[in-house]
């Protein structure tokens, strides 16, 4: 949740000082994933033992994908109001991040839960 709302922060800044609404997109996405890794592997996935090369690689990979999927829907969203366009390109890629993170990128290091 804190990385969504370094994006949106960082997205309507950046809009508002006149950056186009794709370059907002894509430099808000990388601020808000700066501090997602950690969160995500640490808490949410409760990733276990060290962290790979592989397992950064993923995480970039899905990242990557989920912030061109999210610049591809306020691209197709481009006439709806821009608070829409960027709630429904967020909620796209975070599905899309969640899903990625959970069944790939920190899949193999799980910690049971007791």
């Amino acid at each position: 949740m804190a990385n969504t709302a370094v994006d949106f922060i960082v997205f309507f800044t950046l809009w508002s000082w006149g950056v186009p609404y794709l370059a907002a997109q894509a430099v808000s996405y990388s601020a808000g994933t700066a501090n997602s890794f950690f969160w995500n592997r640490s808490w949410t996935f409760k990733a276990a033992g060290q962290t790979g090369a592989g397992e950064v690689i993923r995480f970039i990979a899905i990242n990557l994908a989920a912030l061109g999927f999210s610049a591809l829907l306020l691209s197709v969203l481009s006439g709806q109001p821009l608070l829409i366009s960027k709630l429904i390109a967020t909620l796209g890629a975070m599905a899309l991040t969640f899903f990625g993170s959970r069944f790939w990128v920190f899949k193999q290091q799980r910690r049971r839960s007791i």
